[in-house]
């Protein structure tokens, strides 16, 4: 077998659908449920999506299916004694859709094709409306002057001409839905829309033939122009989250060069790279897998995945994550986690799960989209009648019965949540916000209190040396430079695996370059410290009861903190080094934002009072509670919410996850624990607390953006069709009519990426 990486840029051969009997694209899970993801290319809408997961979730033995509308990507579960790949196959079929396997490259290639087809129809759409329009005002204005018929006919049959070719190219994206719909006994919203078309056309055919003095070509072919435009960017903002998470996994590394048994190393692609290997990665190259650094030290941009712009060091125990940059100097990695299982492709399933998700007003969506078809063919069938009862004739009555179904188009409908939720969730991922809840926006816009913990949320969560000037103590008694001495407490802290020691490590990579001393007879005395020897004289690190000559200890009136670790070198004083867990940088500001933002800010711990005291005080946070247990967490929460109170609870540790769930919404920072990031409904990926008030400024800003959309799309049905049913609208009025109400509503929902990015408490 070839080790070839396929080239990028060649975009894979599209299959026509899977393969029958075929449990080559199934999966069995580790509780023996059988699953697999699938590209059903034909949803087009909140219809065609409720329709594959009722048809899908009606069958026996199928136990989960959830449809993406953006990735057109199709989830499904069952129980393999149950059911197979076959049933859902089949399924799909009888429903009226094709489904090929989920891959990346092939999802690319599809989107590309669409949207090339679309433009090219939009194209000739444009062209034959402005050509018929134009032969359409002419005729307007010959029959208030002296045109005559044979004139006339004549522009009417060039109009047909040109429309008929057009509507029969472009009205294709619609035909074929509806005629598919149609052929499975099933509607969608393209059946109403293609039933137009056609009609208007017929019509103006048959009028034409007749030399009658109207014909509504132009309401036809401006019909699909108008539609087609609407229809590319409803495509272009459904991708638009999807997208920003795909070029993520398009920077990943296509292959990774792995250590071989015999020593050799050489290039294998990623489906090969399994944890355990030993992978190499040069200087100007993504790392392609999740790892811990082995051997070498480089600075690493993973501004791709933790959204923090400044590079990170990393050096040998450290993780470092797929789809991240290494910049410096090659490194040794020994993988953690490959393919599917990195951050990387984490976060993609994350933003997907957010797509797919359906919130309170997108279920109102769809089960208002799931009338529509019945409903719009009953209103031009009341129509109809209704003008030939009253004697205007078939001709009056079937006009208007045309503008019925043109102007009620669900399109903006359908779309007012839709486009808004993803374009937040895309604007929110380049901020380094995941969204995992279907409702987690829609909630967060609704919150009045925030709930901090302390430890790991408002504080980094880890301890860091608050005195690293304490080390050039040694210099005023002995030789060495004080570099020297960074490198020595540097050499010995990196023998212990003790969290302070690790804290001293982190802070001496900002003074160390060199490798690690070469240190004699170290030693590790448990729960005591390091001893060891380095150029005949010992030194010592550790507690301050490990010293040989460190001086008593202090009492002080209450507990805090800061923690201590000694450092002695033989003939010399000891030196303490203090360690604290510090302050997120802009923890400060971020609380004065969302106190702006008329929000109330409590801080609820676990640690003792005097530390959450001294956090309060310098955030200017009111209430602070200490000495908080998971359950005192939770009944604080509850009695917040039995209030009145609508909270978004902030937290990291496992002691936060019952409170997370407890809230009515929540948010965690991806260094927390897994139980913890599972609980929340956001996930924040950098260091900063500014993705806090910038969150819930995004989300407000969508709830507005939401119930706009929703005025509007019920405004313009509550006047459009009754005017359209009393025949004060032809079709072509109806046709521009309706396609204004889409744009209109695609435009309102793009406003959400015009705010400012970075301003937390900028107010919608």
């Amino acid at each position: 077998m070839s080790n070839s990486v396929a080239n990028p840029q060649q975009a894979p051969e599209i299959p026509a659908a899977l393969p029958s009997s075929s449990n080559l694209y199934t999966r069995m899970n580790t509780e023996g449920i059988a699953e697999m993801d699938l590209i059903v290319p034909g949803m087009h809408c909140a219809g065609c999506l409720g329709k594959v997961e009722r048809g899908l979730g009606s069958v026996d033995g199928i136990i989960y299916t959830r449809a993406n509308l953006s990735t057109k990507r199709v989830k499904v579960k069952w129980h393999p004694e149950q059911a197979n790949s076959d049933v859902v196959l089949n399924t799909l079929s009888t429903l009226g859709f094709e489904a090929t396997p989920f891959d990346t490259r092939i999802l690319n290639a599809a989107d590309t094709e669409e949207s090339k087809k679309l433009l090219r129809a939009v194209g000739v759409a444009g062209f034959a409306a402005a050509n018929v329009m134009l032969l359409s005002v002419s005729v307007w204005s010959g029959l208030v002057s002296d045109m005559d018929e044979g004139t006339r006919a004549f522009f009417h049959w060039l109009s047909a001409l040109i429309a008929l070719p057009a509507v029969a190219y472009s009205g294709q994206v619609f035909f074929k839905s509806a005629f598919n719909a149609l052929r499975h006994k099933q509607m969608n919203m393209d059946v109403p829309i293609a039933l137009a078309v056609i009609l208007a056309s017929a019509m103006s055919l048959s009028q034409a033939a007749a030399n009658a003095e109207h014909v509504y070509f132009d309401a036809s072919i401006s019909l699909l122009f108008f539609l087609l435009i609407g229809r590319y960017l409803d495509v272009a903002a459904r991708q638009q989250a999807c997208s920003v998470a795909q070029n993520l996994l398009s920077l990943r590394a296509q292959s990774a060069l792995c250590e071989n048994p015999d020593g050799t190393w050489s290039h294998r692609p990623l489906q090969e790279v399994t944890p355990g290997m030993r992978v190499m990665v040069a200087a100007g190259q993504h790392i392609p897998v999740d790892a811990d650094v082995v051997e070498g030290t480089s600075a690493i941009d993973a501004s791709l995945v933790t959204g923090e712009t400044m590079p990170i060091e990393v050096h040998t125990g450290q993780p470092v994550f797929a789809g991240t940059l290494n910049m410096d100097a090659p490194l040794t990695l020994q993988v953690t986690k490959a393919e599917d299982d990195t951050l990387l492709a984490e976060i993609v399933r994350l933003m997907e799960a957010a797509e797919q998700a359906r919130a309170g007003y997108v279920r109102l969506a769809d089960r208002i989209s799931q009338a529509y078809a019945p409903a719009v063919h009953i209103l031009a069938a009341i129509t109809f009648l209704g003008w030939v009862a009253l004697g205007a004739g078939w001709h009056t009555g079937l006009i208007n019965a045309i503008a019925v179904l043109i102007i009620t188009c669900p399109c903006a409908l359908g779309l007012a949540v839709p486009v808004v939720q993803v374009v937040a969730s895309g604007r929110l991922l380049k901020q380094g916000v995941l969204i995992k809840s279907p409702d987690g926006l829609e909630k967060l816009a609704q919150i009045d209190t925030v709930v901090f913990d302390k430890t790991g949320t408002l504080t980094i969560g880890q301890p860091t040396l608050l005195n690293p000037e304490a080390l050039s103590g040694l210099e005023k008694e002995t030789t060495p430079t004080v570099e020297d001495i960074w490198h020595l407490a540097f050499s010995l802290a990196q023998k212990s695996a003790h969290p302070l020691s690790k804290a001293l490590v982190r802070a001496a990579h900002k003074h160390v370059t060199a490798p690690s001393l070469n240190l004699e007879n170290v030693q590790e005395v448990p729960g005591q410290g390091l001893h060891a020897t380095y150029k005949g004289k010992a030194i010592h690190l550790g507690k301050r009861s490990f010293m040989p000559s460190a001086p008593a200890p202090q009492q002080t009136q209450a507990p805090t903190q800061t923690l201590e670790l000694w450092l002695e070198q033989e003939g010399n004083t000891p030196i303490c080094l203090k360690f604290a867990d510090a302050l997120r940088p802009d923890a400060v500001q971020t609380i004065v934002q969302l106190t702006q933002m008329g929000l109330t800010v409590e801080l609820l711990s676990g640690d003792l009072q005097n530390n959450v005291e001294k956090v309060a005080s310098k955030l200017n946070i009111p209430t602070a509670l200490a000495m908080q247990s998971p359950a005192d967490k939770i009944a604080h929460l509850q009695k917040l919410t039995t209030a009145g109170r609508k909270i978004l609870m902030v937290g990291d540790g496992l002691n936060d996850a019952p409170a997370l769930k407890t809230a009515f919404v929540s948010m965690s920072p991806a260094s927390a624990s897994d139980i913890s990031q599972t609980a929340a409904d956001f996930i924040f990926q950098n260091k900063s607390l500014s993705a806090v008030p910038q969150t819930i400024s995004v989300a407000r800003k969508a709830n507005i953006l939401v119930k706009q959309n929703f005025g509007l799309a019920f405004l313009y049905n509550a006047v459009a069709i009754p005017l359209a049913m009393m025949g004060y609208v032809t079709p072509l009025i109806a046709a521009v009519a309706m396609s204004t109400s889409s744009l209109t509503v695609i435009g309102n929902a793009m406003r959400l990426n015009f705010g400012k990015q970075t301003d937390g408490a900028s107010q919608p």
